[in-house]
């Protein structure tokens, strides 16, 4: 008579547990944003004040709007250098458009379909064309900011503050200006196409494993060109609210921007190399930048200490992120213990 043998136990998965799931750097920069606004409150006697937080919500929209989209093509594993050139763009486009006596909805229209069309010729020549995204964005950042210096011959275009757009740039509603609102509204559609929907799971998906998604039958040469429209679309956004922000369209607009939209996305805890984005991170990450300008000059700090500082950041950011996995396997030991 044969015994059979005792049925093998039955091996349950671990539920990963919350420190485990929750991304490392986001919350490092989530307790670097609580002691920035801790420090510069006790340092300045107005840091804290209803018309500074005002003042600070209108001072990171436009990097916000811009660092939404930017979220989308660095979690597919690309980069764009071209937003601040675009910026510039669109911002002297708008002026110039109104200056020759343009309606204003067909100037914001313009303006929109401007950002879009630049963010079109990076997606294609970066998805399409096999040209590194970082090779693309850096000649068109070039080629854009160019023409804007063409168009203008280097002078700065007023806006009629009676226009419209112009108008834009003034409102306000429940104290915040409408850049402040306009960039909430982004924030909540970027929020749920990342997490929300089929695009998101493909954009995570691309950066993590493209030939993975791809032999799943999805075209990701599309995805990654529709992110980097996306860019250029909220570059384009970025442009015509600078403009209306500041009365007048110049080439100059944006120097730099690129740089300060990749820090706060990075710092956030977006990764670098792809395949891990998260939009709320991209918030904080624009607030650290903004508050880091923001609480220096009303220290009295040299304004040219703060790129040293937000240099600085950015690069514990980084050093975070390339340790992410460390951190939280130390955590998961911590926990294991207890």
């Amino acid at each position: 008579m044969s015994v059979q043998a005792p049925p093998a136990p039955t091996v349950l998965a671990k539920t990963p547990s919350r420190w485990e799931r929750a991304n490392k750097a986001t919350l490092a920069m989530l307790g670097v944003t609580v002691a920035l606004f801790v420090g510069f409150g006790i340092g300045a006697d107005n840091f804290l004040s209803f018309d500074n937080m005002s003042n600070l919500a209108t001072q990171v929209a436009i990097t916000l709007i811009v660092a939404v989209a930017m979220t989308f093509v660095i979690t597919t594993g690309q980069i764009d250098l071209s937003v601040g050139s675009t910026v510039a763009f669109v911002a002297v486009g708008t002026a110039e458009m109104l200056k020759a006596g343009w309606d204003s909805s067909l100037v914001i229209v313009a303006a929109l379909a401007a950002g879009l069309f630049w963010g079109a010729v990076n997606g294609w020549l970066a998805a399409y064309q096999k040209i590194p995204p970082f090779i693309v964005t850096l000649a068109t950042m070039s080629v854009i900011r160019g023409l804007a210096q063409l168009w203008t011959k280097g002078f700065s275009v007023p806006i009629d503050r009676r226009l419209y757009v112009a108008k834009i740039g003034e409102a306000k509603f429940l104290g915040f200006s409408a850049l402040a609102w306009i960039a909430l509204a982004t924030v909540l559609v970027g929020g749920i196409l990342l997490a929300r929907t089929r695009f998101g799971n493909y954009v995570n998906g691309i950066g993590s494993q493209e030939e993975s998604v791809r032999r799943a039958g999805v075209n990701t040469a599309r995805i990654k060109m529709v992110t980097l429209m996306l860019a250029g679309l909220a570059a384009g956004v970025a442009g015509l609210l600078t403009a209306a922000r500041l009365g007048s369209g110049s080439a100059n607009s944006g120097q730099g921007f690129e740089l300060t939209v990749i820090a706060a996305v990075v710092l956030g805890g977006t990764d670098l190399f792809g395949g891990r984005g998260t939009m709320i991170g991209s918030i904080i990450g624009a607030v650290i930048t903004g508050v880091i300008a923001n609480g220096l000059t009303l220290l009295g700090v040299s304004p040219f200490l703060t790129p040293i500082v937000t240099g600085l950041v950015l690069l514990a950011a980084i050093w975070l992120n390339l340790r992410g996995r460390t951190l939280s396997e130390l955590g998961a030991k911590l926990l294991g213990r207890t």
